[in-house]
């Protein structure tokens, strides 16, 4: 008898050449890990695809909220931007794909587990290192990485064994969840070129401006225009109204884990739109040492998930002091949309602390005499009167 191995499964033309050359050796289990970007009548399609493939058994862990709950959360409340530009979508569901994956390899008992990652980037660290901390008994196959293989070795590959369809498709690779969708072509390989613009899974459909209006609960969003809704629902709920904008599409420049530099491009029309929007209530509602301590650990929070980091207990630390920071980051963020771009343009909130109640920025103080400006001004200068008097001004 075979023995059973767990694919992490997508559909894509790498997965789909794993499940094809592995089924020789290996009863293959299929598992795709729903992140949130799929509906179910796309989940069926997978599902009906890797069949035809021939797996043994396929199955869809739908990880979606607990993703939310994990990760996403916590990439929001400290308004996680890698490099300044990247909401972290694909590297902040791989380490959650890959707990899920290993989790079902242990319940069915299975002794190998594989995935379709290249030898050159980012997503096979972040399996295998998953993989090796929680099961090191689970050996990892990985086809792709092992036999060097590019996409055209794929492609002649699937076509001497029978699997007949549309591999134009694969001349761009997608990775779509609930945070974003990235895109991956010969143009990324590359400085300089811009990928096709029908590259994009959303293309501009809405050209008539819209104001929408999102609410947050220490932090987290709840409602959108003014209806509740779980904070799974508010993302999924800002993504259908904004993609059809093509607000969120950029480019993502980074140091890969191992070492080299790699380019990417995105579109993140409710990550781009949530992250401003939720910051900007930020600095209505918190004070200047929390917004300087959040970036700092936020940049490092951001920098351990992106290579894969997940379950270093600093992590654990840097999310409770996100936590904690959240408890006052209470109201409602007032966002226009327009093609290919968004405005904040304000927001309302009972912990706001622009409040005319304690004076007007550039207009009245009421808390302070003029007085006491010139002897705050004295003794805030005084260190420094000292200093350049001693070593001079150049």
């Amino acid at each position: 008898m075979k023995e059973k191995l767990v694919l992490a499964y997508s559909g894509g033309l790498d997965t789909t050449y794993c499940a094809v050359s592995l089924k020789k050796t290996y009863d293959v289990y299929s598992a795709f890990v729903n992140t949130g970007g799929f509906s179910q009548n796309e989940l069926k399609k997978i599902e009906e695809k890797a069949y035809k493939l021939g797996v043994t058994k396929h199955v869809i862990l739908d990880e979606t909220t607990t993703y939310y709950k994990k990760i996403v959360k916590y990439l929001i409340f400290g308004n996680v931007l890698k490099n300044n530009t990247y909401p972290l979508s694909v590297s902040s569901e791989r380490v959650h794909q890959a707990i899920a994956l290993i989790n079902y390899a242990k319940k069915i008992g299975a002794k190998y587990i594989a995935h379709g990652s290249t030898g050159a980037g980012n997503d096979q660290i972040r399996f295998d290192l998953i993989f090796k901390i929680l099961a090191p008994e689970i050996k990892i196959i990985t086809p792709i990485r092992d036999n060097k293989l590019t996409r055209n070795e794929e492609i002649a590959y699937l076509k001497e064994n029978g699997v007949n369809e549309n591999f134009e498709k694969s001349k761009y690779s997608y990775n779509v969840g609930l945070w974003g969708t990235s895109v991956g072509g010969e143009e990324t390989l590359t400085s300089d070129r811009a990928i096709n613009e029908n590259a994009f899974l959303n293309q501009l459909e809405a050209t008539k401006p819209q104001a929408i209006k999102i609410t947050f609960k220490q932090g987290e969003p709840c409602a959108l225009n003014g209806k509740e809704m779980t904070a799974v629902a508010v993302i999924q709920a800002v993504e259908n109204i904004a993609k059809k904008y093509a607000i969120g599409r950029d480019y993502h420049i980074g140091d890969t884990i191992i070492g080299i530099k790699g380019r990417i491009a995105f579109e993140a029309a409710a990550a781009s739109i949530i992250i401003k929007a939720h910051h900007t209530l930020e600095k209505h509602t918190l004070t200047k040492w929390q917004l300087q301590m959040k970036e700092q650990i936020a940049s490092t929070y951001g920098m351990l998930l992106h290579d894969g980091q997940y379950l270093e207990p600093a992590i654990r630390d840097m999310e409770a002091f996100l936590q904690s920071s959240q408890k006052n980051v209470n109201g409602t963020v007032n966002v226009d949309l327009y093609p290919y771009r968004f405005v904040v343009s304000g927001i309302n909130s009972k912990n706001d602390l622009m409040n005319s109640e304690f004076g007007d920025y550039g207009e009245i103080n009421k808390l302070y005499s003029p007085e006491d400006i010139k002897g705050f001004t004295a003794i805030l200068s005084n260190a420094l009167t000292i200093y350049h008097k001693i070593n001079g001004y150049d």
